[in-house]
């Protein structure tokens, strides 16, 4: 897999993002699209993991105060799951962030996800909340 990234909203790699965040987060998942589409993509990073030149994995990266980022909006399209792309493009923010003077990543996943970030190294630091009608809780990763 692929992995490209790009500033804010006037590029491809974020066009294609945006196609996965509809189909998974609107499309399949129902999240209402004044939720997803919550005017904060100019000023964040978004990751796109392409196999063959397709999109099929993504995030969103907003950087925080005190070195730290959170990832946002991870997704992968359904027939491409399962396939360890979305491990790959989250071992690939890890590595860029160890690159740089980031601290802590922080996430807030869907409880469904938990233990996929789990096995990633993040650690649970906050009880089960609802954020668009779906349970989540807040994971972080301590940078090396």
């Amino acid at each position: 897999m692929e992995c490209r990234m790009a500033w804010g909203k006037m590029n491809p790699v974020y066009d294609d993002a945006l196609g996965i965040r509809k189909d998974v987060f609107i499309e399949e998942q129902g999240i209402d699209p004044r939720d997803e589409l919550d005017g904060a993509d100019e000023d964040k990073m978004h990751y796109v993991g392409y196999v063959d030149d397709k999109p099929v994995t993504t995030a969103r990266i907003d950087m925080l105060a005190g070195n730290r980022v959170k990832i946002q909006r991870v997704a992968t399209v359904a027939d491409e799951r399962q396939h360890g792309y979305a491990g790959e493009l989250i071992k690939q923010i890890i590595s860029d962030a160890k690159k740089s003077d980031v601290s802590r990543i922080e996430l807030d996943a869907q409880l469904t996800a938990l233990d996929f970030y789990q096995q990633l190294g993040f650690e649970p630091v906050s009880e089960p909340f609802e954020e668009a009608g779906i349970q989540h809780r807040t994971v972080q990763y301590q940078v090396k």
